[in-house]
């Protein structure tokens, strides 16, 4: 393996990377495309990739209104786990977490997955209902899950206080040991380089005015780099779902809201675990630079501004202190927001829009992340054969009238 000194890589870093293969070519869009995928992000990469492998549509452009991965993929923490209380959720992200365990391998970067476990934490007697009813029916899927008994959280993860007297104190936890954390940078970089390599033009800084409709189809983009027509439109654009299906006249049950993060300053290796609870409502890990990342629940106000509200700030912190009252000497490094569409029932939208030639993923509220290849790859089959895959149906827009929703607000109430 070739090695670079220090002043070597500082000289190339302040150079500009001179010399530096580009993962992806900087395209420039073509006037017409079999399939144009508007959101660069995990998703809308994803999907891109999964058309071009899986079912050899190779004619396709992905819209990026800047630059790749900077919108919620470069804006989240990253966790990821499939232990989620219904059977269609279960299995969707169950799929999508097995598609982790061998993604560096199939795009051939290191995504630096390490599933070193995921805790849910219970602290009143319902939440350890739940989280043994949820550990049951993750089993019956046929998904690894445990139930740990407050001595053994304390031994899977020694700097998490368990004690009895303060106001939730630790009654137990479920815990996902295949489930971890990865580089979300690395996954754009990683499945964008690899849909370049199959062929499908990334096309950066190029943000969608407007979809147009003529004879009741979706055939035509506006953009700020000029018109694009295709014979299918897929939306996966994260926060602003809602605003580019409006362009094309259809109306989406979903509303948009910041969702915060936080890390602290770079300590050494403390907390190899994630931890999350829904009761005191904070979520912590530790990333490969030693920042401790926190974050919990939305702000409540409908917003699509990458920013939030200090309250929020101020109550994960005081939620943190008290699982892990050894991080109060800790500062703040610093925080930020990403935009998140959430449906009524805490699921995606998975599937053809009430409009030929139009297709949206989004709406995953708190759990895109995690759902990255699994959605990508489900959401690549609908568009290639006209028709859900069979791990999508229950995720098409007509549930919310036929009542048929999958409520997992239990399972996502903390984020992520």
């Amino acid at each position: 393996m070739q090695r670079y000194s220090f002043a070597t890589l500082a000289r190339q870093a302040l150079g500009g990377h001179r010399g530096w293969q580009p993962l992806w070519r900087k395209a420039a869009p073509k006037p017409r495309y079999r399939v144009v995928i508007i959101g660069g992000g995990g998703h809308g990469l994803a999907t891109a990739y999964y058309l071009a492998k899986e079912h050899g549509i190779r004619d396709v452009a992905v819209l990026e209104k800047g630059p790749i991965g900077l919108g919620n993929t470069g804006r989240n923490t990253t966790i990821i786990r499939s232990n989620y209380l219904w059977d269609e959720s279960a299995r969707l992200y169950e799929h999508s977490l097995k598609l982790w365990e061998g993604l560096s391998n199939e795009l051939n970067f290191n995504l630096m997955l390490s599933q070193r476990g995921v805790l849910n934490l219970a602290h009143t007697l319902a939440d350890v209902r739940e989280g043994v009813r949820r550990v049951n029916a993750n089993r019956l899927n046929g998904i690894d899950a445990e139930w740990l008994e407050p001595e053994a959280v304390k031994a899977f993860c020694p700097v998490l206080s368990i004690d009895r007297n303060v106001r939730y104190p630790v009654l137990g936890a479920t815990l996902q040991r295949r489930g971890g954390v990865a580089r979300h940078d690395a996954v754009a970089w990683g499945y964008a380089g690899a849909a370049d390599a199959r062929g499908v033009d990334i096309v950066e800084n190029c943000e969608v005015t407007a979809i147009r409709v003529s004879g009741g189809r979706a055939g035509e983009v506006e953009t700020t780099r000029g018109t694009i027509f295709a014979d299918k439109i897929a939306i996966s654009a994260a926060g602003h779902n809602s605003v580019l299906a409006a362009m094309a006249g259809v109306r989406l049950p979903l509303q948009s809201h910041p969702l915060q993060a936080l890390v602290s300053e770079p300590v050494k290796p403390v907390l190899d675990c994630v931890v999350m609870s829904n009761t005191v409502h904070v979520y912590v890990s530790q990333s490969d630079k030693g920042e401790l990342v926190m974050g919990a629940g939305i702000d409540a106000f409908n917003s699509y501004a990458q920013r939030g509200s200090s309250s929020i700030i101020e109550a994960q912190m005081a939620a943190a202190l008290e699982l892990f009252p050894i991080f109060s000497r800790l500062k703040m490094l610093r925080s930020w927001a990403g935009i998140v569409d959430v449906c009524p029932d805490a699921s995606p939208i998975i599937g053809k829009l009430p409009v030929d030639g139009l297709y949206m993923n989004g709406g995953w509220g708190t759990g895109g992340f995690k759902a990255t290849p699994g959605a990508g790859h489900v959401f690549a089959h609908t568009i290639a054969h006209d028709a859900p895959h069979p791990l999508a149906a229950p995720f098409a827009l007509d549930r919310f009238t036929t009542g048929a929703l999958v409520d997992e607000h239990g399972a996502a109430a903390v984020a992520h």
